[in-house]
């Protein structure tokens, strides 16, 4: 109970201090009203407040001016989200209600489903995402395998991109923070043939030299990144019924993802790192040769809407290209060259791994028209993904070197029909009914070779596997809808999520993995309740879930020849309950209020223990990792029109999240205690000139805290989030 007056507290003070979130549409000036908020969510344009479904919505511009400009950072901002930061991009996942799929096989696909303007990501690490050129982001909590497909039986990450605009317009804009962090974006937009083709094309540059010292001769700064990428978009209009979307985006990234020194019980451990002292707010490391991480992403997509007699076609055809190269270590004292750092328990290691991921796919929807007794959206979906990689792994124990070297791959195939209806059953009733089919077809392969016949420090003999499945799957939703009044509506919902077959294909890769896991379904009930009022200066969204999962695909951490290695099996049951609330209020119209808290409950019912497991499965009634059980933000924004036309912004947020776990296995130095975070801005703009400026402060109490912590034999290694420690900004913008 203490805990949640904590919370409480937080959100009424914080209610003071926060604004809005949500991609609004600009309100008319002399209206305190908040502006309606239009989703996709439903797979057609639709009010925030109308949908039946659990969404929060991020506007792209006021991430980018709050320097949340990665998926790792924008997730501060909705409480039901959380981001596991681990080595590599490729590594990376996002949970949503305490559900996630933590593994960097290739054979598995993520929980939570990434879509950018309409193109599923098959991959996590495909959705190393900069903001480059984002209208607004959708967060689609909940199992949403109806519309979005077999990997959203957690929630979809709704990317939707800006369009063009008629009128020639542009913009440049900048930003420097502390710890020379620089970021610049200019795009250019406008007409080819008025009223029938506009273009627009918009390029970034980004860099970042870290907040991680590396200690070690010449090191510098680590932990940090640059990305450079351009995105460009055509719109063609040839008549009024019919819409033609080509859209081409290319992102590149270099970065040292760096794990520091948390804790120590080991003597020999804390000398191979000296002088570097674990510690919880260490931000040093000694390294000879730091993480070196790149990815290069790149697609091509064409959209077609074709309108006729109230009905609309949509076919979204897609390829993409995902390559991935990176050079980490396992050890916490990286490829060390000094011979006096290296020993049996504590070696040096490093590891290269390339990927290269290519995806086909191609979708069909058929719309109905609006304002019907029956409203459905039917469609078909395909897609294939390639997946090639190598991974090699070179281990120094101060006696010998010993390396192993795995090629392996992955090859699928997923096809679906899906519908989904609105039944109009009276003035104030809706039913909702839908459903989906699911055939996948996946196969693997996987070679590796080892300079010793038996297994030595993180590196098992050489072996070699194949193998293939198939499976047919089922999702859907059913649900009732009732406006209990002109701005009052409830929801009662009950969805089935459907997550594919999975084969554990890693570097280690043992015969144990050779079979394939089941197939993870979910069911889950969800109760909502969308209420605007005092003539819309008042909204506010409230979800009461409750989901259980079956054949939960999870890894499990075991001990072979003395190094943790990770397992991907069907862990057994888990479910997760909760309740989420998002309010805002703009009491007058210089002054907007947004608070979301959310409640989480997601824990094992139960695991199943692997036969021959080497570590504990006394897990029933543990917590999930990754899933705070409270977690909330409150931001505010007061705007005053000065007498000159100028206008001056004032903004402040605050985050909030409880104890979590990160450790599956309940390790008591993988938990991080309670914190919040607080920052603050203020900008001074021109509405009629088109310029901006604008100062902000991040993490203004310095607060240290974790986005992961891996806990090894006699060490604990922590992820250091970019605002680890209190740092400010400038920003600058021009339209013209």
């Amino acid at each position: 109970m203490k805990n949640n007056h904590k919370i409480f507290g937080a959100l009424t003070i914080g209610a003071l201090l926060v604004s809005t979130a949500y991609a609004e549409e600009v309100a008319e000036p002399n209206s305190a009203a908040i502006a309606s908020v239009t989703v996709s969510a439903t797979r057609r344009d639709a009010s925030l407040q109308s949908v039946p479904i659990a969404v929060s919505v991020l506007d792209g511009d006021a991430l980018t001016q709050a320097n949340r400009t990665s998926i790792d950072s924008i997730v501060q901002e909705v409480p039901s989200v959380t981001f596991r930061q681990q080595g590599g991009n490729k590594d990376t996942t996002i949970f949503v209600r305490g559900i996630g799929t933590i593994s960097t096989s290739p054979g598995v696909e993520p929980t939570v489903s990434t879509v950018v303007d309409g193109v599923v990501y098959a991959r996590p690490g495909q959705a190393t995402l900069d903001l480059l050129d984002i209208e607004h982001i959708e967060i689609l909590r909940g199992p949403q395998g109806t519309l979005f497909g077999k990997n959203a039986s957690s929630g979809v990450l709704n990317v939707i991109g800006r369009k063009p605009s008629e009128q020639t317009s542009g913009f440049v804009d900048a930003s420097w923070y502390e710890g020379n962090e620089k970021r610049v974006r200019a795009g250019l937009s406008g007409s080819i043939q008025p009223g029938v083709v506009t273009a627009a094309v918009t390029a970034l540059y980004a860099d970042y030299d870290g907040n991680v010292d590396n200690v070690h001769a010449g090191g510098g700064k680590v932990n940090g990144y640059d990305r450079k990428g351009a995105r460009a978009r055509v719109n063609i209009t040839p008549n009024k019924d019919l819409d033609v979307t080509l859209i081409a985006d290319y992102l590149g990234s270099n970065s040292s993802p760096t794990f520091v020194a948390y804790k120590s019980t080991s003597a020999p451990f804390s000398q191979a790192i000296a002088p570097v002292v674990a510690s919880a707010e260490n931000r040093r490391v000694n390294t000879d040769i730091p993480s070196d991480i790149s990815d290069r992403n790149r697609g091509l997509s064409a959209q077609v809407d074709w309108r006729n007699g109230g009905y609309t076609l949509t076919s979204i055809t897609a390829v993409r290209d995902w390559d991935n190269q990176q050079y980490t270590s396992t050890s916490a004292i990286g490829n060390a060259a000094e011979a006096a750092r290296i020993s049996a328990a504590y070696p040096a290691t490093r590891d290269i791994g390339t990927v290269e991921f290519s995806q086909a796919s191609q979708e069909l929807r058929l719309a109905s028209p609006k304002d019907q007794f029956a409203e459905y959206v039917v469609g078909a979906f395909y897609l294939h993904g390639k997946d090639r990689e190598t991974y090699q792994r070179i281990v120094n124990n101060g006696a010998a070197i010993n390396s192993g070297l795995a090629n392996y791959g992955v090859k699928s195939d997923s096809y679906s029909l899906f519908g989904e209806s609105t039944l109009r059953l009276a003035q104030d009733w809706r039913a909702i009914a839908g459903a989906r089919w699911t055939k996948d077809e996946l196969s693997y392969d996987h070679v590796r070779t080892s300079t010793q016949a038996v297994a030595f420090a993180g590196v098992q003999p050489g072996v070699q596997n194949s193998g293939s499945t198939s499976e047919d799957g089922y999702s859907g939703r059913l649900g009732l809808q009732y406006d209990v009044s002109r701005n009052v509506n409830a929801y009662a919902t009950y969805s089935r999520g459907y997550k594919g077959p999975a084969y554990n294909v890693f570097f280690n890769m043992l015969s144990r993995d050779t079979l394939a896991l089941k197939p993870e379904t979910s069911d889950s009930f969800e109760l909502g309740l969308k209420a605007t009022a005092f003539d819309r200066r008042l909204t506010a969204n409230l979800a009461v879930f409750d989901t259980k999962y079956k054949n939960y695909q999870a890894n499990f951490y075991d001990t072979v020849a003395g190094a943790v290695v990770t397992r991907l099996i069907n862990a057994g049951d888990v479910s997760t309950k909760g309740a989420e609330l998002d309010l805002t209020a703009r009491p007058v119209r210089e002054l907007t209020l947004t608070a979301s808290v959310a409640y989480t409950d997601a824990s094992i019912d139960s695991f199943n223990c692997p036969a021959a497991a080497a570590a504990s499965c006394n897990l029933n009634g543990k917590p999930l990792p990754f899933s705070p059980k409270w977690k909330s933000f409150t931001r505010a924004n007061y705007a005053l029109a000065l007498q000159n036309g100028l206008t001056i912004d004032f903004s402040a947020d605050y985050s909030y999240q409880a104890k979590t776990q990160f450790d599956l296995f309940q390790s008591p130095d993988a938990i991080q205690g309670a914190y919040g975070v607080v920052n603050a801005g203020i900008a001074l703009s021109s509405p009629t000139s088109g310029w901006r400026i604008a100062l902000v402060g991040k993490n203004l109490a310095n607060k240290s805290y974790v986005t992961n912590l891996v806990t090894s034999t006699g060490y604990v290694t922590r992820a250091v989030p970019r605002d680890d420690e209190r740092y400010f900004g400038i920003t600058a913008r021009k339209d013209f």
